[in-house]
């Protein structure tokens, strides 16, 4: 069986989803970006989901987030639904939109942690060689200027009827994680961000690295993808942290939920239905009304 994940209210995460074959579906454009803010912003509201950072690049996404409810998994369906549906109806096809498996959503175990994969996230674009400053994205991308303050954006004319349950717009609002202010959010994040694209701007040679640049990435078309094979990596994180104990603290607790789910699991599976899954499990729970002892 695949390691169940675990779901706790009040959690922050690195969520990452990525296009089927690294394909070029979400190009920046007007109805893209558009689309993609209203659809997280009604998301986010449906499932009171709080948004850090985002950066949307055109074959795959980041956000930043908290989940205060621990509505993570609706939230992700209910958003990644909506785009793909979105993203097909654009582009005239109908095969999946995302890549096999499920998306990644990193625990981010303390703040040192959250300001990092902050800065990574907005820095994707420029990791990527795409530009030389994250502001320059075209893209959906979280100005740190817009902090504790929101951006509405109108329902789809295409596809999402008038009559249905989606409102005519939404406002996705940018807040600071927990424990900051904006102010010292603001800043650190910044700081971090400099520093990567700094390092970013140079070769491991130390030349001046060469970027893309917006007319080249405005010309990708939704059916191409990076040249070259992805590289394989057998790397699947579940959980970051910048203080080295506070990372093992947090594996730790991972593993022991993991081998109490299994007992519990094994126990389900062989008909006592009377099992108690331990605290975190969430589709044994939500899917198939099995008992779950509660956060502690």
């Amino acid at each position: 069986m695949t390691s169940p994940r675990q779901i706790i209210p009040g959690k922050t995460y690195l969520f990452t989803r990525r296009c089927l074959h690294r394909l070029f579906l979400m190009v920046p454009s007007v109805q893209v970006n558009n689309a993609f803010g209203y659809l997280l912003a009604v998301a986010a509201q449906r499932y009171k989901i709080q948004l850090h950072a985002w950066c949307v690049v055109s074959n795959h996404y980041h956000l930043v987030l908290t989940d205060p409810a621990g509505q993570l998994p609706r939230f992700a369906q209910e958003l990644n639904m909506n785009l793909a549906l979105f993203l097909n109806t654009l582009h005239g096809r109908f095969e999946s939109a995302w890549a096999p498996g499920s998306y990644s959503a990193v625990s981010l175990e303390d703040e040192g942690s959250v300001i990092a994969k902050a800065a990574y996230t907005l820095a994707n674009p420029v990791a990527a060689g795409l530009i030389e400053h994250g502001s320059q994205w075209p893209g959906l991308w979280s100005s740190l200027e817009e902090l504790g303050a929101g951006r509405e954006y109108t329902r789809p004319e295409m596809f999402f009827s008038k009559d249905g349950n989606m409102p005519d717009s939404a406002v996705l609002a940018l807040v600071p994680p927990k424990g900051f202010s904006a102010e010292r959010y603001r800043k650190s994040v910044q700081g971090a961000l400099a520093a990567l694209e700094q390092q970013a701007a140079r070769t491991e040679d130390g030349e001046r690295r060469k970027f893309a640049g917006l007319r080249r990435v405005l010309r990708q078309q939704w059916w191409q993808h990076p040249a070259g094979k992805e590289p394989p990596s057998k790397l699947n994180p579940k959980i970051a942290a910048s203080d080295r104990w506070k990372r093992i603290e947090a594996q730790q607790e991972l593993k022991a939920f993991q081998d109490a789910y299994r007992k519990a699991f094994e126990l389900f599976r062989k008909g006592l239905r009377d099992v108690v899954f331990p605290p975190g499990t969430w589709a044994m729970g939500a899917v198939l009304g099995a008992a779950c002892a509660p956060p502690v």
